[in-house]
């Protein structure tokens, strides 16, 4: 039987398969946004449908990601990248076929079951595979092409309806992922968390608490945040929630650790990530429009005037992750945060309905710079943050996070835009952009203040000084 190949060739592998892998998972969030126009003149569809088709696969990818990073814990990371990979790219396949609005949604959602099974894991594969020394600059590849598919979702989306069809923002996925499958199966080292059990009752709490609080935020503008369903899906969602935070402090074997909580580099950089989404998730969302309602630029025309935002990090973050490797990942993520604020606020400066692409240009590239010199050193800073053992779920949680902060980013920033502006004219629209800008740009500053609490370089035990700690279940603190 063919082994996985191990040493620098098998790192070379890992990271190639991961960083493909989550490249597709991660572009799923944006893709569909500039299709939704060609969607409903071909399936039809009301408004709330089409929101749907968007919010199906965040609201999966989201409610599933500790489950999916759980799994891999205990039945094998390889087999359960394999699984995920699989109904990710049989799910692609089969909303490309959809033939009307029902099925692409339910698809939808299948495909942010197979990305919550197969991204927690990618890091974890990563993070073993990878020796400590070039860990960083390995991770900081991750990030770079993560980080290009949250940004470049709308641009690939928009190129690929406008000269093919919307369909081939999914079928664009299955190639990738039948040529992934093999490569997987025969490059990949199987790996598993020690002692690692299912957590039944936190699996179901902080999946109907983080299902609760996602259904309220992306149904939050459509029906008003005083709703009755609304606020019931949120107050249900906390109180699950709560009980979930209850579990994992009381629990013999939680899913979730608490304790990991107290240590202010996994604090820290997992609340850090939530309010980075929030701001640049929003932002994406609404910017995107303006583009194209305001400015009047074609979806392929507004993507390429976004490329020095979204394709910054392929230049910047490898370089970004071997400065996290000399002077540790606070000072990096700490820096870039403080751009992307810099560059949503230099955004909500310069809006207007008549503004020229130079006047754009700072605020596209400072964003740029500042994403990518955050997602480079953001993941090895989880991974650090937390022990071997604890790898896998650190990784879950932070993607779930994420991803929940990108759910109340689109629905705040969406509610700001509606209630001060709107789709009625040129103006309205920028008159709603201008000050939900402001409130992006609020809160990756807020996360800038949160990232302060990373410990730096020297300031925290080593992660090898876990093991007197490990019998007690103390937090392991890693450097930065």
């Amino acid at each position: 039987m063919n082994q996985p190949v191990s040493g620098r060739s098998g790192a070379v592998w890992t990271l190639v398969i991961t960083s493909v892998a989550a490249f597709m998972a991660a572009l799923d969030n944006l893709v569909v946004t500039t299709a939704l126009p060609s969607i409903r003149k071909s399936l039809g569809g009301e408004l709330a449908e089409l929101e749907w088709t968007v919010n199906a696969y965040t609201l999966t990818f989201a409610v599933l990601l500790m489950l999916g990073a759980a799994l891999g814990d205990r039945f094998g990371r390889r087999r359960l990248f394999l699984v995920g990979l699989a109904v990710f790219t049989g799910a692609s396949a089969a909303a490309a076929l959809s033939s009307g609005i029902g099925e692409l949604i339910a698809f939808r959602a299948v495909q942010g079951l197979g990305a919550a099974i197969m991204m927690p894991l990618t890091l974890t594969l990563l993070t073993a595979a990878v020796p400590p020394a070039r860990r960083g600059a390995a991770l900081g590849i991750f990030g770079a092409v993560s980080g290009l598919a949250v940004a470049g979702g709308p641009l690939i989306g928009g190129s690929l309806t406008e000269h093919l069809s919307w369909q081939w923002i999914f079928w664009l996925n299955v190639p990738v992922g039948l040529l992934l499958m093999p490569l997987a199966r025969l490059r990949l080292t199987e790996s598993y968390a020690p002692g690692a059990r299912l957590d039944v009752p936190g699996t179901l709490l902080v999946s109907g608490g983080l299902f609760g609080l996602v259904h309220g935020l992306v149904n939050a503008n459509e029906d008003g945040w005083t709703s009755p369903a609304v606020l019931g899906s949120l107050l249900a969602g906390a109180v699950l929630v709560g009980a979930f935070v209850v579990h994992g402090f009381r629990a013999k074997h939680p899913m979730l650790p608490m304790r990991l909580f107290r240590s202010r580099a996994f604090f820290g950089i997992n609340a850090a990530g939530l309010l980075m989404f929030l701001g640049m998730f929003g932002a994406i969302f609404l910017l995107s429009q303006y583009l194209q309602a305001v400015l009047g630029y074609s979806p392929t025309e507004a993507g390429l005037r976004m490329l020095p935002w979204t394709g910054m990090p392929m230049l910047v973050a490898p370089i970004a992750g071997m400065l996290s490797d000399r002077f540790g990942g606070r000072p990096v993520v700490v820096t870039g945060l403080a751009l992307q604020a810099a560059g949503l606020a230099l955004f909500a400066l310069v809006l207007d309905p008549d503004a020229s692409y130079a006047a754009q240009l700072p605020g596209l590239i400072v964003s740029g710079v500042g994403m990518a010199l955050y997602f480079a050193p953001a993941a090895g800073l989880v991974m650090s943050s937390v022990r071997p053992a604890e790898q896998g779920i650190a990784s879950g949680t932070n993607n779930a996070l994420r991803e929940v902060g990108g759910a109340l980013g689109v629905a705040v920033l969406a509610t700001v835009f509606s209630s001060r502006g709107g789709y009625e004219s040129a103006r309205a629209f920028t008159d709603g952009t201008v000050p939900a800008l402001w409130i992006g740009a609020g809160a990756v500053a807020l996360a800038t203040l949160v990232a302060l609490l990373i410990p730096g370089r020297g300031k925290a035990p080593a992660p090898e000084a876990a093991a007197a700690d490990d019998a007690a279940g103390e937090r392991v603190p890693a450097a930065a």
